[in-house]
């Protein structure tokens, strides 16, 4: 397993619709709001690396509303 905690910034008020728009997508586990820096944080698991990878980038970071993203990658067998 490939886990990420993905750190979130979206346009203001869009919050309620990323949330959303975040939990249909497949490695998705959880989704949080946040204060601070970031919005919403999600964590995230894949079977694989790569899958995970390209969920962030083709799925996630396409998300409308979304302005930036920030992701930390778990260690493998430290996760």
């Amino acid at each position: 397993m490939s886990k990420a905690f993905v750190l979130i910034n979206c346009e203001l008020g869009s919050e309620k619709q990323v949330i959303s728009d975040l939990k249909t997508v497949d490695c998705v586990k959880k989704v949080y709001g946040v204060f601070g820096t970031y919005d919403l944080l999600a964590d995230l698991e894949c079977n694989r690396l790569e899958e995970l990878r390209q969920t962030i980038i083709s799925k996630i970071r396409r998300i409308d509303n979304i302005r930036s993203t920030k992701t930390l990658m778990g260690i493998n067998g430290q996760c």
